[in-house]
C-alpha cells in the first residue's frame, strides 16, 4: 500500500522520481520511528518556487519561496519541550490515518543543493524526513526539540545512505 500520495504540479519533479524518493523517506520514517508500515496516509506536493510563495504567503505570511512546507493533519506536538511526540494510532489499510500535507519547491531545493555541493536527490529526501517529522509533531523551535529533530534527521538519513545535513 502506498504510503505517500504524490501531486505533481512542476514536471521537472517528475523526471525527478519525487514519488519514489517521497515513498522510500516515508517509509524510513515510520521505520525510524518504530511506527507500523501501513495505516497511515501523506499528500506531497511537488511545486514551483511560484506555487510555494503563495502557500507561504497564505499560511505563514511569508511572501517568498521556502524549500518545503508542511500541515499536520491534527496537532501533535509534544508537551513539554525535548520530548518525543505521542506518536499516531495507524488507521486501516482501507481508511489509512491521514497524517498531513507536504508541498516541496523544484527552484529552492535545486538552488539549495547546488550551494551546499550535495546531490539533489539526499537533499530533498533530507527536506521530505523533515516534513514528515512535522507531521508527527516534532520542530525545531526550542533547543531541545531541534536537537531531537535533527538527530532523529540524522539517524533516519543515515538509514538511507544519505549523509548529515547538518
Amino acid at each position: 500500500m502506498e504510503l505517500v500520495e504524490t501531486m505533481i504540479e512542476d514536471a521537472r519533479w517528475e523526471a525527478f522520481g519525487l514519488a519514489a524518493v517521497a515513498e522510500r523517506a516515508g517509509r524510513a520514517v515510520l521505520a525510524g520511528l518504530d511506527l507500523p508500515g501501513a495505516g497511515f496516509a501523506i499528500s506531497l506536493m511537488g511545486c514551483d518556487d511560484a506555487r510555494i510563495a503563495v502557500l507561504n504567503a497564505d499560511f505563514r505570511g511569508k511572501p517568498q519561496p521556502t524549500n518545503v512546507l508542511s500541515w499536520p493533519s491534527e496537532e501533535r506536538g509534544a508537551e513539554f519541550a525535548g520530548e518525543a511526540p505521542e506518536p499516531p494510532e495507524p488507521g486501516e489499510a482501507d481508511d489509512p490515518e491521514p497524517l498531513g500535507d507536504i508541498a516541496i519547491a523544484w527552484e529552492t531545493c535545486a538552488r539549495e543543493a547546488g550551494e551546499q555541493d550535495k546531490p539533489m536527490v539526499d537533499h530533498v529526501t533530507h527536506l521530505i524526513v523533515h516534513g514528515m517529522l512535522h507531521l508527527l509533531g516534532y520542530d525545531h523551535v526550542e533547543e531541545e526539540d531541534a536537537a531531537l529533530m535533527e538527530g532523529l534527521e540524522v539517524r533516519i538519513l543515515a538509514s538511507l545512505g544519505v549523509s548529515d545535513p547538518y
